[in-house]
């Protein structure tokens, strides 16, 4: 393929994402969506169609070729290099109080929602199913590296571990792996009509969830976001990626897993980040404004960095 031919095929899969997130602000704008109608669709989404899509795409997947312990290790391992990167960062350029909301903002992306569905864009039920896959380390380590960043900063405030790990080991992402596995690994089909049922079901999940991303970004928090949220913006959708997928590629990860691995690295900042510091009396504004900021730099970096990839042949 020529340079156009790369360009054009690299916007079929990452401009249908971030329509749907432009079309959630816009109906918000119109006052067609409500508050209430992104909170009953974000849980909807998150309690159900999402953890319907993953198991889903886990047993159809061939294990054999989509699961490698490596992948899943190396991803864990970026991530804590990047927890640690902007820790460190935090601790040269930010006030002590929004340290730990900076930190979580910086290296907390949303794979669940804009990762997974440019892995589905890029490489079909394969990308779903790796993916899907490797949400199950995604959860385990964002929101445990979320707790001890916030809780560390946050002052005469309680953090309530018990609470936090309840949350976590019943997180119906982690259910829905643990529960596809063996399923996936013994070979066992689903009827016919239970599997269109859930096809159903579960297509419900990516166009829905981008819809209430886009719904829930701010334009006046935009114009009032500071430095402090651009910066953390710029590290979560510029130097960290870089980081990250380079080292992946030193690693030797080529093709589908380093095109999933860099999405997930280039995802924006997880809105379930600003209900984390909300819930732990964090500054809830400058996640907020991180949050959007992120999301609408998005549409840039990923489209050039997938450009960037498939131009030099390693995706």
């Amino acid at each position: 393929m020529n340079l156009l031919e790369v360009f054009l095929s690299t916007l079929n899969v990452t401009l249908p994402v971030f329509m749907m997130v432009f079309i959630g602000m816009l109906l918000k704008r119109l006052r067609w969506i409500d508050q209430e109608f992104i909170a009953t669709a974000s849980a909807l989404v998150f309690k159900a169609t999402l953890p319907t899509l993953v198991f889903l795409s886990i047993i159809r997947a061939d294990l054999d070729a989509t699961l490698n312990p490596a992948l899943l290790v190396f991803f864990a391992l970026a991530t804590l290099v990047s927890f640690l990167l902007s820790w460190g960062w935090a601790n040269l350029r930010v006030p002590r109080p929004d340290r730990g909301v900076y930190i979580q903002g910086a290296f907390r992306g949303n794979c669940g929602v804009v990762g997974l569905a440019l892995a589905a864009g890029m490489y079909g039920e394969a990308g779903l199913s790796l993916g899907g896959l490797l949400l199950g380390v995604v959860i385990l380590t964002y929101n445990a590296l979320s707790v001890v960043a916030l809780a560390t900063y946050q002052d005469d405030q309680r953090t309530n571990w018990y609470k936090l790990m309840i949350q976590v080991v019943t997180n119906p992402l982690i259910l829905a792996v643990v529960v596809a596995l063996p399923v996936a690994a013994s070979g066992l089909t689903l009827p016919l009509w239970l599997a269109t049922s859930g096809d159903y079901f579960a297509s419900l999940t990516l166009p829905l969830a981008l819809i209430c991303v886009g719904a829930i970004l701010s334009m006046e928090s935009l114009r009032h976001s500071g430095n402090r949220a651009l910066g953390a913006s710029l590290m979560k959708m510029v130097t960290l990626p870089v980081l990250t997928t380079a080292a992946a590629w030193l690693a030797g990860f080529r093709g589908m897993e380093l095109g999933v691995l860099f999405v997930f690295f280039a995802s924006p900042t997880a809105a379930a980040s600003f209900v984390m510091v909300k819930a732990m009396g964090g500054n809830a504004t400058l996640a907020a404004n991180i949050i959007a900021i992120s999301t609408l730099m998005a549409s840039l970096t990923v489209t050039l960095g997938v450009f960037g990839l498939r131009l030099a042949g390693v995706i």
